[in-house]
């Protein structure tokens, strides 16, 4: 059965997301604002909760209308085939938002849509009490503009929980955009890549993940796993696909930091990621960085303001690492911040500039290079 489908992503990585499930063969891939719709089969919902780097949970659209009142809200709501998922005793919580729209009281619609839901199940199964002693099937809302969407949550804790980071050091980066950030700066398993401020070592563990092809979702498990709706051997047929795809090569990447706690952290995190033989780890000052080969791609995020140290103090740190990095000939940079005077702090005019965001704060993800020919 074909079903449409909803992946939420953190906002600027729309467009990688876009193209990872066109690669993985899904449909009707339309990018909006923060997510990317597409439609597909309960093997596509497995594949893409196992294989996604950069979508946050994969939900199923179960319909959209128009609602500026809680009767339309209710309505609307009953009108849907819930009972085409949730069985008997499935327990359904409901959670959402809604922005610019009559109906702004999330706690009232989370009660209308609960309430709808309830009537339709019960009739549906001739029960005046629904026990939802079963599994779980987390509703989500979206009210925008008095557009209702209503999903069924597939996925539980959200994608970029990927299972190889219980520890962790300050200001960690999301798993989702880390990923993201390897994958614009272009790197595939070839030639160098460094971290020289690897914290928790998350950069250096996507980039390995991604070298090698490896499915971030291999360790972990999702809610409709349990949803008897979905087929009874698509996780399992999804998993062993995803596994042949992975592939081994000969990979340079270097992970460091100056705290030797967060090193070893990094070194554990790697460990149960299973990527720990591919990833050198130092214990090393970034603002002494420096590389032997002529040519590779440097992906980091260095202390800023809002998280560690003060302004200041992050500046004068970055803008030292960067004498050292504009050392090596034939060397990108890429360097997410949210310091929008980074190419001043720097002394080097960016190639490029993209807008990511690392949870709410506003970031910019900057390119910088040491290749021949290219203007400073």
């Amino acid at each position: 059965m074909n079903m449409r489908l909803c992946a939420p992503c953190l906002f600027g990585l729309e467009g990688p997301l876009s193209n990872e499930l066109k690669h993985m063969g899904m449909k009707d891939v339309m990018a909006e604002n923060g997510r990317v719709r597409f439609t597909g089969t309960d093997l596509d919902v497995a594949k893409a909760n196992i294989r996604s780097r950069f979508a946050e949970r994969i939900l199923v659209e179960l319909g959209s209308f128009k609602a500026l009142t809680f009767d339309e809200l209710f309505e609307g709501t009953k009108k849907l085939e819930w009972e085409s998922f949730i069985p008997r005793d499935g327990a359904f919580p409901v959670k959402g938002y809604s922005i610019d729209s009559e109906l702004h009281s999330v706690p009232d619609c989370q009660k209308i849509i609960k309430k709808a839901v309830s009537v339709r199940l019960g009739a549906k199964y001739s029960e005046r009490w629904l026990p939802e002693t079963g599994a779980t099937y987390q509703i989500q809302f979206s009210i925008m503009k008095n557009e209702v969407c209503l999903f069924l949550d597939t996925t539980g804790t959200g994608l970029h929980k990927r299972g190889y980071r219980p520890a962790q050091v300050a200001a960690p980066l999301r798993e989702t955009l880390a990923a993201a950030m390897v994958d614009i700066a272009g790197y595939r398993g070839r030639g160098d890549f460094a971290d020289p401020f690897c914290g928790s070592g998350t950069i250096a563990i996507e980039a390995a993940l991604a070298a090698k092809g490896r499915a971030p979702g291999l360790l972990r498990s999702f809610s409709a796993q349990s949803w008897g709706s979905f087929g009874k051997n698509i996780w399992k047929n999804a998993a062993e696909e995803a596994r042949a795809r992975e592939f081994n090569g000969d990979y340079h990447i270097f992970a460091s930091d100056i705290d030797e706690k967060a090193v070893k952290i990094a070194q554990e995190n790697a460990k149960r990621a299973g990527v720990e033989e591919i990833i050198k780890f130092s214990v090393a000052d970034a603002k002494e960085f420096s590389r032997k080969t002529e040519g590779g791609v440097i992906v980091t995020n260095p202390p800023y303001g809002e998280r560690l140290l003060d302004i200041g103090a992050a500046r004068e740190l970055t803008a030292a690492f960067m004498r050292s990095a504009k050392r090596l000939p034939g060397w990108d940079i890429y360097i997410i911040s949210s310091d929008e005077d980074l190419e001043h702090t720097v002394g080097m005019k960016a190639q490029k500039v993209r807008k990511l965001y690392n949870g709410m704060i506003k970031c910019g993800y900057y390119k910088f290079t040491n290749k021949p020919g290219v203007r400073k």
